[in-house]
């Protein structure tokens, strides 16, 4: 946080907790919004005749349209209203909610999850630059964003538990009716309770700047997943130089701008370029052994998607544990220290999960997971705190969106690399019976879906064995994949002790201004009828 003196920062009241639980709601809903689709997706080939191409967009099209505006309306709302920006973006969700609810096409649904996607990046950007409004004071601030991450990560675990709910019960599109209650609360509920602020002087949106971050992160992103799934092929290797092209220009361009799209000097903070660097690559040893994981419950213990969503849901509890411990203890102790402490913690329940056999229990899988989780919540809750509180406040809005960006790439960049590598071993581990046609012997090499896709069109005997030995196959790719993040882990560790030694416990008497390290002073005021409630 950025004071001026040592007095003690406001505390925050009733209204102001009761505004978190308005941001919460939308932050959930957001989250589950990501993962329930996966389950309707039977539902959308009967009723849409959605091709596997038309899926695979149904899919990814929110994702991609999220990750390419976040930067764009991180930095929109901190000129217009972080408050009118969140607002106007729950009413177009909304409203498409209901469109994609009530697509009579894939084409259409594909272009209402676009949408949404553009509406979604509004939410988290501005939601977390309130809420640094809202809690000024450093420990009040700390568990606000553990609350507000918690919902986020709980949201993920509990959406195929929702969505199975719904799918039972209801058509395919019911799961997009869930936005419209929560997005009517906030908009009743947000002016009465949510503050505004903006950064008077920001100045007009540079739509050159804008066009050249989306065509850097779209392409970039595209191209990390098409290399996770295609391999080194002409269209992801190109989409990659393209985006890096765009990435060069967009900076060069930055530095140039009296009030850049993206203020270039925020990275100049260690506080927030370190923490920014452990979430992303920390965001990847996640995603790339949560791949792995829930395929080995459905293929390798063979339960159904639904009852492993439901046994995620013990990974959510354990990270909302690890968000709501962690800002308490760097209260007393340096953030550093606390962020290797979750890193450390999540290298050791890798290293249980690399001990599970394919016809034990349970009980290891499910306790190593949890443990993984308990140190994953730490470290993005306080890593989420870290970005935020180490900005001015007239820049939060676009740190926000920064460190949304770098979630998006961490994830596309975990499933691609850990991934791949985790891909490779099934691969030359794999040992197909001899008297497996060549055609299911190509399928099951590809990976453990195509060998069980394989499995269902041949003898029961020679099935059974291919199957056998793919599940083999795959369980020790999910050992080498354990490891690998349990080294990541420990090598983030040791970057948070050593890149983050400066930083103080929260409960601590805040330092005068440059005394800390590098981080640019606040440019401006903030205006006193947009900075307080209203």
């Amino acid at each position: 946080m950025h004071v001026n003196d040592n007095t003690p920062a406001p505390l925050a009241g009733r209204r102001e907790w009761l505004g978190l639980a308005v941001l919460a709601l939308p932050t959930l809903l957001l989250s589950v919004d990501i993962s329930v689709l996966f389950l309707a997706l039977p539902r959308l080939d009967a009723d849409l005749a959605a091709t596997s191409t038309q899926q695979l967009w149904i899919i990814d099209v929110y994702g991609f349209m999220t990750a390419g505006f976040l930067v764009t309306m991180g930095s929109l709302g901190d000129r217009i209203g972080r408050r009118r920006l969140l607002l106007i973006g729950a009413a177009c969700f909304g409203l498409v909610s209901v469109l994609a609810a009530y697509s009579t096409s894939a084409e259409m649904l594909i272009g209402a999850r676009a949408l949404l996607g553009i509406a979604g990046a509004t939410v988290m950007p501005s939601a977390l630059a309130l809420i640094s409004n809202m809690f000024p004071n450093p420990k009040q601030q700390g568990m606000a964003i553990a609350v507000f991450m918690s919902c986020f990560m709980a949201g993920g675990a509990i959406g195929p538990v929702v969505g199975g709910a719904m799918l039972t019960n209801f058509w395919w599109g019911s799961v997009f009716l869930l936005a419209v209650p929560v997005m009517l609360l906030l908009l009743v509920a947000g002016p009465a309770l949510l503050p505004e602020y903006r950064n008077p002087e920001g100045g007009r949106l540079d739509l050159v700047s804008v066009v050249l971050s989306l065509a850097a992160i779209l392409s970039l992103i595209y191209g990390i997943k098409e290399l996770a799934r295609a391999g080194w092929e002409l269209v992801p290797v190109l989409s990659l130089v393209v985006g890096l092209v765009f990435a060069v220009v967009f900076v060069r361009r930055q530095r140039t701008q009296r009030e850049p799209l993206l203020d270039l000097r925020l990275f100049r903070h260690r506080s927030f370029s370190a923490a920014l660097a452990i979430m992303l690559f920390g965001t990847a040893m996640m995603s790339g052994l949560s791949l792995f994981f829930t395929l080995f419950l459905q293929l390798v213990k063979g339960l159904s998607p639904l009852s492993t969503g439901l046994l995620m849901v013990i990974s959510a509890v354990g990270m909302v544990i690890g968000a709501m411990m962690a800002p308490g203890v760097a209260q007393k102790v340096r953030p550093g220290t606390v962020l290797a402490a979750g890193l450390g913690i999540a290298a050791i329940g890798f290293l249980v999960v690399s001990r599970v056999e394919e016809s034990a229990s349970l009980a290891l899988p499910i306790i190593g997971i949890a443990i993984v989780s308990l140190g994953a919540g730490a470290f993005a809750s306080l890593g989420t705190g870290l970005v935020v509180g180490s900005v001015p406040p007239e820049k939060v809005g676009s740190a926000s969106a920064v460190s949304e960006t770098g979630g998006e790439f961490g994830v596309a960049f975990g499933i691609a690399v850990i991934g791949s590598v985790g891909t490779a071993i099934y691969r030359n581990l794999l040992e197909l019976p001899a008297d497996v046609p060549a055609g299911a012997a190509t399928s099951a090499r590809e990976n453990i879906t195509g060998a069980a896709a394989a499995t269902a069109e041949l003898p029961e005997v020679v099935g059974t064995a291919l199957f056998d030995a793919a599940r083999a196959a795959f369980t020790t790719a999910l050992h080498g994949v354990a490891m690998v993040s349990a080294a990541i882990a420990v090598g983030l560790a040791v970057v948070a002790v050593l890149a983050l030694r400066h930083a103080p416990p929260t409960g601590a008497v805040p330092a005068p201004d440059g005394a800390e390290d590098t981080a640019p002073a606040p440019a401006a005021a903030p205006m006193p009828a947009s900075g307080t409630a209203n």
